[in-house]
């Protein structure tokens, strides 16, 4: 009973200050309602960055991956550091010097009407087919298994998990779609600090549990049983092996936290460019801090049980229930409550944004005022959660959440950012180039992940079967060796899209070259220390994969 009140007591708290700290805002607008006025400063930015990445599809998926793989995962985390260091440096003078409200705004003007509208589907396709659903689904798991919803109300699993994802798709709905981008933003921050508290909370009960009271000491003895799993270079047969931190690794993290417009957009937010990079390197410094919370315990119950869970994904949530005690198991229900809702409304804002101001203002209504695209904005988006409720129960079928999360990724996030690197760096690419490379690069991708792929890695583990061949490590090296890694494929693919754009760039160029126009919607004096610090966090960074390194 004292968690249940803990709970909802830390989840008003929140909804009370979103609500005081946004209702003087203008949201008749766009600007109001999609980017909170470009009133953003830093420590809201880096604490909605943070927290919107961070949601129970990393938090227990990641630590799942940890507990099988050890400490390599990390590079999910630690490399993201880097590439929102190139945003703070080099994506975001641009995006803000052209007053942009969407990623896809820029390639309307880049390149044509066509490739924005192209892109902008492919974003809400993605959000609504992948991303939300996986956010509600890995949520809803976590929370009817923390408060045993199924004997709560008497229900089985399958229906505890369904009224669940209900429940957080129906809550985080009003935040997102009529609380705008400013609600969103201020729910993060505050959530964020509980779930630092939180978040840091469990690995340090789990450390005092294998080491008789002590932190340290059960730090001693998580790395004195097994040091093989404190490298930070991951085999082959790994999820992250260590070549793919030089190919596809670094190419995902540069389009999550450069390009996608559920992040990217607190940093448009941003009142003026100098807030904006210190949003985007405080976050990075927190960030380097990540696999505290979203490694380590998993590395801690794969030591505390003996590596005997039945699943990986099922780490976290039995360390919590082994290690935490129970007065505070309400608060962090509550703190974990909280990541999931941001993540939630936070892609659910954003394509809410995407709708409005790339599809309904361009293609539906173009004499519409703005607080009619806002209205119609809205609109959609109780259509979208709607649809993502629907969609969310069926992601169970689908296996590893994490894996399927960052593998259907690829099939936008790749061809994306290959057209704004491609349309940043160049002056007289034509669109017909990005459209080549969007279609080529999505069907490329589906055709090598979900059709070859899977055909022969069946066939190899066929044979390997055949052979006698049997234990995890040696079965996942076999499809190791079948098959590239889907992070080296994405690299291969973006090289390829951008050759081809090159060459029909060279073949056929815009008679005149872009210029990047400025909007005077926000000052875009860069921060001073920006070079110095960005250097700080990428030193950092590499830093800790040599004190690693085995």
């Amino acid at each position: 009973m004292i968690g249940i009140l803990s709970f909802v007591g830390f989840t008003l708290l929140v909804a009370v200050i979103s609500y005081l700290a946004t209702r003087k805002t203008n949201e008749a607008t766009s600007d109001g309602y999609f980017l909170g006025g470009r009133s953003l400063t830093a420590g809201v930015i880096a604490g909605s960055l943070l927290l919107t990445n961070l949601s129970t599809e990393q938090i227990v998926g990641l630590n799942g991956s940890a507990y099988r793989d050890g400490l390599s995962v990390m590079a999910w985390e630690t490399l993201a550091a880097i590439t929102m260091v190139v945003t703070a440096m080099f994506l975001l003078p641009r995006y803000l010097k052209g007053g942009l409200t969407t990623v896809p705004q820029f390639l309307a003007k880049r390149f044509d009407v066509t490739t924005k509208t192209i892109t902008s589907a492919l974003f809400l396709t993605g959000y609504v087919v992948v991303l939300l659903p996986v956010i509600l689904y890995s949520g809803s798991v976590a929370i009817s298994g923390m408060f045993d919803v199924p004997t709560l109300l008497g229900v089985s699993e399958s229906a505890a998990i369904v009224i669940c994802i209900w429940g957080i798709g129906i809550i985080g709905s009003i935040y997102a779609v009529f609380g705008g981008l400013k609600a969103v933003a201020v729910s993060d921050s505050v959530n964020a600090v509980g779930l630092l508290i939180g978040g840091v909370m469990i690995p340090v009960f789990g450390l005092m549990a294998i080491g008789d009271g002590s932190v340290m000491g059960g730090l001693d003895t998580l790395m004195a049983a097994d040091p093989k799993r404190f490298d930070s270079t991951g085999e082959s047969w790994q999820e992250v092996p260590f070549s793919t931190i030089f190919t596809g690794m670094m190419l995902v993290q540069l389009f999550y936290w450069g390009t996608n417009q559920q992040i990217i957009q607190r940093a448009l937010a941003a009142k003026n460019l100098a807030e904006g990079q210190k949003g985007l390197l405080l976050a990075s410094f927190v960030k380097i801090l990540g696999p505290i919370i979203l490694v380590l315990p998993g590395m801690i119950a794969y030591h505390y049980f003996d590596g005997g869970l039945a699943s990986s994904n099922m780490a976290y949530p039995e360390l919590v229930r082994a290690v935490l005690p129970t007065a505070l198991v309400g608060f962090f229900a509550a703190v974990l409550f909280g990541a999931i809702l941001s993540s939630f409304n936070s892609v659910l804002n954003s394509s809410v944004t995407l709708f409005g101001i790339d599809i309904y203002k361009q293609h539906i209504n173009k004499e519409a005022s703005e607080a009619t695209v806002v209205k119609y904005g809205k609109i959609f988006g109780v259509v979208l959660a709607l649809a993502a409720m629907f969609v969310a129960p069926v992601i169970e079928k689908a296996g590893s959440i994490f894996e399927y999360l960052q593998q259907a990724n690829g099939i936008y996030s790749i061809p994306i950012l290959t057209i704004i690197v491609v349309g940043y760096l160049t002056k007289r690419v034509p669109a017909i180039a990005a459209k080549v490379a969007i279609v080529l690069g999505s069907g490329l991708y589906i055709i090598s992940q979900f059709i070859i792929g899977p055909s022969r890695v069946e066939s190899a583990l066929a044979a390997a079967e055949a052979a006698g061949i049997t234990g995890e490590t040696a079965l996942r090296q076999v499809q190791a060796d079948a098959y590239p890694h889907y992070l080296h494929v994405m690299a291969i693919l973006f090289l390829l899209n951008v050759g081809i754009m090159l060459l029909i760039g060279k073949l056929r160029p815009n008679a005149q070259p872009y210029e990047l126009e400025y909007t005077r919607q926000v000052e875009i004096t860069p921060y001073r220390y920006i070079k110095p610090v960005g250097i700080a966090v990428i030193v950092i960074v590499i830093g800790i994969y040599i004190a690693f390194a085995k």
